[in-house]
């Protein structure tokens, strides 16, 4: 790992029908992963939102945003982990860059 960090931010949308406590632990996981690969820097909790349009014919989800620092190879690591989440239905990782 290089010494070398950079600002994050990432949302994603849990699936509300795996119940309000899967929802939690599924949050609880990606806080838990950011922290132990960075330095959590913000959690914002949006909380149940109607989806834009249905993905996978559900219509609404539980958004997350989450900012971080990081070296720059863990956000590929962490959209892997999203990918094979179950109850993820959109994950977005963006560099903030200035």
């Amino acid at each position: 790992m290089s010494d070398l960090k950079s600002k994050y931010e990432t949302v994603f949308v849990v699936d509300t029908s795996i119940g309000e406590e899967a929802v939690s632990a599924v949050i609880e996981k990606f806080k838990a992963l950011v922290e132990a690969n960075g330095t959590l820097d913000k959690v914002d909790d949006w909380g149940k939102r109607r989806l834009a349009y249905p993905i996978n014919y559900k219509t609404e989800g539980h958004y997350v945003l989450i900012e971080f620092t990081s070296s720059p190879e863990f956000p590929a690591e962490l959209d892997r982990v999203f990918k094979i989440t179950d109850g993820i239905i959109r994950s977005l990782i963006i560099s903030k860059q200035a």
